[in-house]
């Protein structure tokens, strides 16, 4: 059983509530008076964005809670329809029948890429489209073939709910075959952490969780980072939503709307992800 995470921010120190947050303190001001809790589970990309807004608005008003919990969008997009969390974080759109079914209202508050990584030490930084798709399907399967050490790769997947892995399948893979011998992680998280500990491994991430401890691969001659993401130029990106079973109310509704106001904004960015207006 996953366990959800409450994201407690009163212990913060004076310099963030009378610094950070007193910059945008009007778009706290809709939380005010207010009491009561949210839910949020889902995709695990939009994590660290649902735990510093969520943050924020506990430590304006400690009369609202807010729990974050992941699970993939698979999970989230279930559970909002559900009505078992009051938003439902997704890395990709819910499908048709997703939305007809469950009644989903979607929201796009950032743009996201999916970026292929390795262990820094690794010294393949670079390939092909063709190399990705052969790697992943088992075709390829050591490093000396690609330029790099003998020794045999280590392929890291997510799980068919993952909204990280529709994406990269769809559009990094073209819908080809991943390996039966891939290795299943559970979150970006997850991902990034046995990647940096795995020499031979290789994998993907959301961009925004992209950092030292990993090392990004061009895929046909472009990097991915925020920037090629925002210019387009790196074509293996998606929207982040978060859902709702009906149009969203109460507290729902003025968290989801704080995503958009110019703090919410500026969270979005500092996470990594290009936000939506």
């Amino acid at each position: 059983m996953r366990k959800k995470v409450f994201v407690g921010g009163l212990a913060l120190v004076s310099l963030f509530i009378f610094g950070i947050a007193a910059v945008h303190a009007g778009d706290l001001d809709a939380f005010r008076g207010k009491e009561g809790a949210i839910k949020i589970a889902g995709g695990t990309a939009h994590i660290p964005v649902m735990k510093e807004a969520a943050k924020r608005i506990m430590t304006f008003n400690p009369d609202i809670q807010i729990s974050v919990a992941g699970g993939g969008s698979g999970v989230g997009i279930k559970q909002a329809g559900e009505s078992l969390v009051d938003i439902g974080n997704s890395g990709r759109k819910p499908a048709d029948n997703e939305i007809a079914r469950y009644n989903l209202k979607m929201f796009k508050w950032a743009v996201d890429g999916v970026g292929v990584v390795v262990n820094p030490r690794n010294p393949v930084k670079s390939l092909t489209k063709s190399q990705l798709m052969d790697i992943f399907a088992g075709k390829i399967s050591s490093w000396k073939v690609l330029g790099g050490v003998d020794k045999e790769i280590n392929l890291y997947t997510r799980d068919k709910s993952s909204g990280t892995r529709a994406v990269f399948w769809k559009k990094a893979l073209d819908k080809g075959e991943i390996s039966s011998k891939a290795n299943f992680v559970v979150s970006n998280g997850a991902m990034k952490s046995v990647v940096s500990n795995d020499p031979y491994g290789i994998g993907y991430v959301s961009v925004g969780y992209i950092d030292s401890t990993v090392a990004p691969v061009a895929l046909d001659g472009v990097v991915p980072t925020l920037e090629t993401v925002r210019t387009g130029a790196y074509k293996v990106a998606r929207g982040l939503y978060s859902n709702t079973k009906g149009n969203p109310t109460g507290l729902t509704k003025k968290f989801i709307d704080y995503l958009y106001t110019p703090e919410g904004q500026e969270i979005i960015a500092g996470k990594g992800f290009i936000p939506v207006e």
